[in-house]
C-alpha cells in the first residue's frame, strides 16, 4: 500500500501556507515546507518561513536543517522529504508538502534519479580547466544555448551545476531538461495533488505588497546580518529575496533599485511556478481570492474528505 501524501501547489503569496494548516488540523496532518530556500537557518523573512505563533501547534519539517553555507542540492532535498514521509507516516500522521520550488517538488514526489549517469572524469576535468582558464561564462553561454531551460535555473556562479548540466549533455548527447523529462512520473506515493491559483493582476498586487511587508519586518537588517557574516557568494544567497541587496551591499545599486527588482523577480518566479506546475504534474486546481479564501478552503476541505475515505 502506497503511503498517502497530499501536496499543495502554486506560486508565491497565493494562501498556501494557511491552506495547510487547515488540511493538518482537519485530517491529523504535519507540514514539509517544500521550499528550498526554508531549509536554511537565518533566511526567515526573505523566504516567508512560518512563524511559530502561525504553525498552530502544527509539527512542521524541512526548516532550519542547513547552514548558510551549507550546499543543498535537489537529490538531498528529495532524501529529507522522503525521511519526512517515513517518519511522518510512521506516526500515522499525514504527510502535507507545500511548495515552492518546482523541480524540487518534483523531485521528491516522483523519485527523480539524479546519478543514473555515470560521471566521466575526463570530462569533468577538462571543463573545471576550461572554466579555471576562461572563466564561467563561455561554457555558461554555451549552456543557454543547447540548453535553455536549465541555463535559467542555474546561476553562472553555480559553477558545480554549470559543469555537471554540460558535463551530462557530452556524455549522453541529451541535455539535462531532456534527461529529467525522460523519467518515468510513476510516483511511490498516493498522491493528492492541490493547486492555488489567483488571476495574475491581483497576485502581483499581493507579491509587491508581501515585499513591502518584508522590509517592514526587517528584510534589509537580515540580508545585511548574512552578508557581514561572509555568505553572499553561497547559494543559499543566490534566491529571491537576497540576491536582490547584494549591489546595494556593494555600493553598486541603490535601495530602491534593490526592491524593485525584488518585486520585479518575484512576480516573474511566481510566473515560472505556475507554468512549471501546468505543465509538469495534473493538479487539481482551485482559484481563489482574498474575499473567496475561507469558502475555496472549505470546498477544499470537504473535497479532501471525500477522497481520503474512499482512498
Amino acid at each position: 500500500m502506497k503511503k498517502t501524501v497530499i501536496a499543495i501547489m502554486g506560486p508565491t503569496a497565493v494562501g498556501k501556507t494557511k491552506l495547510s494548516i487547515e488540511i493538518a488540523k482537519r485530517f491529523n496532518g504535519e507540514v514539509i515546507s517544500g521550499d528550498s530556500m526554508q531549509v536554511y537557518k537565518g533566511l526567515d523573512i526573505g523566504t516567508a518561513k512560518i512563524k511559530k505563533e502561525e504553525t498552530e501547534g502544527i509539527p512542521h519539517h524541512m526548516i532550519d536543517i542547513a547552514e548558510p553555507d551549507e550546499p543543498f542540492s535537489v537529490a538531498a532535498f528529495q532524501s529529507h522529504v522522503k525521511s519526512s514521509i517515513d517518519e511522518i507516516t510512521s506516526r500515522n500522521k499525514l504527510p502535507i508538502l507545500v511548495g515552492g520550488s518546482g523541480l524540487y517538488i518534483q523531485a521528491a514526489l516522483f523519485d527523480y534519479h539524479f546519478s543514473d549517469t555515470e560521471r566521466d572524469n575526463s570530462i569533468t576535468n577538462r571543463l573545471q580547466e576550461q572554466v579555471e582558464v576562461e572563466g564561467i561564462m563561455p561554457l555558461y553561454n554555451r549552456l543557454k544555448e543547447i540548453d535553455p531551460v536549465q541555463a535559467e535555473k542555474i546561476h553562472p556562479n553555480n559553477h558545480r551545476r554549470v559543469i555537471r548540466a554540460m558535463e551530462i549533455y557530452e556524455t549522453t548527447g541529451k541535455t539535462m531538461t531532456e534527461y529529467q523529462e525522460d523519467q518515468a512520473l510513476e510516483s511511490p506515493y498516493h498522491l493528492i495533488l492541490i493547486g492555488l491559483e489567483m488571476e495574475r493582476e491581483l497576485l502581483y498586487k499581493r507579491i509587491n505588497k508581501r515585499v513591502n511587508d518584508m522590509m517592514d519586518q526587517g528584510l534589509l537588517d537580515e540580508v545585511k546580518s548574512l552578508y557581514e557574516q561572509g555568505y553572499s557568494r553561497c547559494q543559499s544567497m543566490r534566491g529571491i529575496g537576497y540576491k536582490e541587496f547584494i549591489p546595494y551591499f556593494e555600493g553598486t545599486q541603490s535601495l530602491e533599485e534593490s526592491i524593485d527588482i525584488l518585486k520585479r523577480n518575484s512576480r516573474r518566479f511566481a510566473k515560472r511556478q505556475y507554468t512549471w506546475f501546468r505543465n509538469k504534474m495534473a493538479i487539481d486546481w482551485y482559484e481563489v481570492t482574498p474575499e473567496t479564501l475561507e469558502k475555496k478552503f472549505q470546498m477544499i476541505l470537504d473535497d479532501l474528505a471525500g477522497i481520503l475515505e474512499n482512498k
